[in-house]
């Protein structure tokens, strides 16, 4: 980066050369006047008032206008013997806090490079007596003719250099301040603390000058002979509030849908908040109800048929609502066929372990403890034929 000032720090009897770097640049895009007639460039040329000719860099001078319009010139051999102790020095003054310089008072901010081997020591010292303090050095500099005022900060591993303005160019905010006494209720508040935790924080580096791009798609779209769309201007109310707190929701959930990716997840369609319904609750005989129902349509396989024999011995099939209230209590039959088909899972049990045991015993035996276990088995069955046709 090419340096536009060379000099040096003055701390206290240290002295640190120095260079001057631009830390910003312009991006902004500039354009030129034209004639629209004929589209010649439009140019200023220097004229001089009193005879109306054009005038060279070389004839110009500087001149101080008094109040009553009376050029006096002044030359630059004229400034050049005026004492200024900060034209080649950057003079520390105080060091201070970095909440004591007040944000307006901000101007171009500059780099300040270590100017040959011999300073790096001293720069050194500097910025790590500067980080180490957490201050920030106010100092004095002149720069295109002027004496002004600076603050010296770290950034990253480089001294940099903000010029201030003077406490005395900066204006009161008078008039400024809105007419009259206005209250704020503490429900906008917690909306707008809402909105503030919506918005949260950003990364300062996504951010971009979104009107410099359209411009640079305008004049690429125009230098190809292509047409321009215009773009669809923004609803911004015109400025006009007139429901504050509807305002402050609408900005909320507008906040809450561009953080979600445009209403992804939303469940209420892209709102930007979800709706919260209150959970119904459900009696106890409801529940027993709906748990015996359940049994019954997994006991006969059909959600809305009900399929059972009657006492007398008919089969009869009933659906709908009152089928499923109706066939609840013949769930109680399901569990007993559930136990019946358990009982004969141990008597067939039974008989395998019967088998087992008359391989070693004698036939006589074998023939006895087989009647006797299938008189038992016939004993359970029977019980549990009747229970099934129940």
């Amino acid at each position: 980066m090419r340096s536009i000032w060379n000099g040096a720090i003055s701390f206290g009897l240290v002295s640190i050369p120095v260079k001057l770097v631009n830390a910003t640049e312009n991006h902004s895009i500039s354009f030129r006047q034209i004639h629209l007639a004929d589209g010649g460039r439009i140019r200023y040329r220097k004229v001089c008032e009193l005879d109306e000719e054009e005038v060279s860099g070389g004839e110009i001078g500087k001149a101080y206008e008094d109040a009553d319009g009376t050029m006096i010139p002044i030359t630059d051999e004229d400034l050049a013997q005026l004492p200024l102790p900060t034209a080649k020095t950057i003079e520390i003054v105080a060091f201070v806090p970095a909440d004591r310089i007040d944000p307006l008072q901000m101007d171009a901010a500059y780099y300040l490079s270590a100017n040959g081997v011999p300073a790096a020591k001293p720069y050194t010292l500097l910025r790590e007596a500067l980080r180490r303090s957490d201050r920030v050095a106010v100092a004095k500099y002149a720069l295109r003719g002027r004496e002004r005022l600076g603050m010296l900060r770290v950034v990253d591993d480089v001294i940099a250099m903000h010029g201030l303005l003077w406490p005395d160019e900066i204006r009161a905010p008078e008039d400024a301040a809105p007419d009259g006494d206005v209250t704020v209720r503490d429900a906008e508040l917690d909306l707008a603390d809402a909105l503030m935790d919506t918005l949260g924080e950003v990364d300062m580096d996504s951010l971009h000058d979104d009107y410099r791009e359209a411009v640079e798609e305008l004049v690429a779209a125009k230098a190809a002979g292509e047409s321009v769309l215009p773009a669809e201007p923004e609803d911004t109310g015109d400025g006009k509030v007139i429901d504050l707190i509807a305002a402050l929701e609408n900005s909320v959930r507008a906040a809450r849908k561009s953080r979600n990716g445009e209403g992804a997840g939303d469940g209420d369609g892209g709102s930007g908040m979800a709706e919260v319904h209150p959970i119904k609750k459900t009696s106890s005989k409801t529940s027993g109800k709906t748990a015996r129902t359940t049994g019954a349509e997994q006991t006969t396989g059909t959600a809305k048929k009900t399929t059972h024999r009657t006492p007398t011995g008919k089969t009869v099939t009933r659906s709908g609502s009152s089928t499923a209230k109706k066939s609840a209590p013949k769930s109680t039959g399901a569990k007993k066929s559930t136990s019946t088909t358990k009982k004969s899972a141990g008597s067939a049990g039974s008989r395998t372990a019967a088998k087992k045991t008359a391989k070693t015993a004698t036939k006589t035996a074998t023939k006895k403890r087989t009647s006797s276990s299938g008189g038992t088995t016939a004993k359970k069955t029977a019980p549990s034929r009747k229970r099934t046709s129940a």
